[in-house]
């Protein structure tokens, strides 16, 4: 009886613990305004650099040029937060892992476009450009106000304006 008294209560404890991973993987902490742990804001702030950067080089080569103008300022600017989040994780000032690779539904996104050409390219770049930088913009707003690492969240405060103007950008180019 004491174990199953003790394996319980280690579940009980664990169960916020996960849920907060899980929370931010589901969208629950996004809709409740909850701030990332601050892994789960490392881990989605540098993948969704990655989709930025690869997915802007594409639209370079396949781009008209209002969208390879916006592609260029992409890549520039998601190369430099990157650079910065890693120099922040490096410094020790963040303990968190860098990913390696995106997301698998961010490879996704990226597969799809490199299977388009002309319009339909477009069409969908500056789509996924409006999405992706919708969710940069409400990541780094609710790390930015209630994250637990002081310089990552200074870092994420300061970062978001220009995630703002690159919403307005993308929202720009699909009217």
């Amino acid at each position: 009886m004491k174990k199953i008294i003790i394996a319980s209560l280690a579940v009980s404890l664990a169960g916020p613990v996960m849920a907060q991973s899980a929370a931010e993987k589901t969208g629950v902490n996004s809709l409740m305004g909850t701030a990332p742990k601050t892994e789960d804001f490392v881990l989605e702030a540098a993948t969704s650099d990655m989709f930025e950067i690869e997915s802007s080089k594409l639209a370079l080569e396949r781009g008209d040029a209002a969208t390879k103008t916006f592609a260029q300022q992409m890549v520039t600017d998601h190369q430099k937060t990157s650079s910065e989040l890693k120099a922040l994780i490096s410094a020790g000032k963040v303990q968190a892992q860098l990913p390696s690779a995106m997301t698998s539904a961010q490879q996704d996104m990226l597969d799809k476009l490199k299977g388009l050409q002309g319009d339909d390219f477009l069409k969908q770049y500056h789509s996924d450009q409006e999405a992706a930088h919708e969710d940069a913009v409400d990541l780094f707003k609710r790390y930015g106000e209630g994250g637990d690492n002081a310089e990552l969240k200074a870092w994420a405060a300061s970062t978001r304006p220009a995630l703002e103007h690159h919403l307005q950008m993308a929202e720009e180019l699909n009217k």
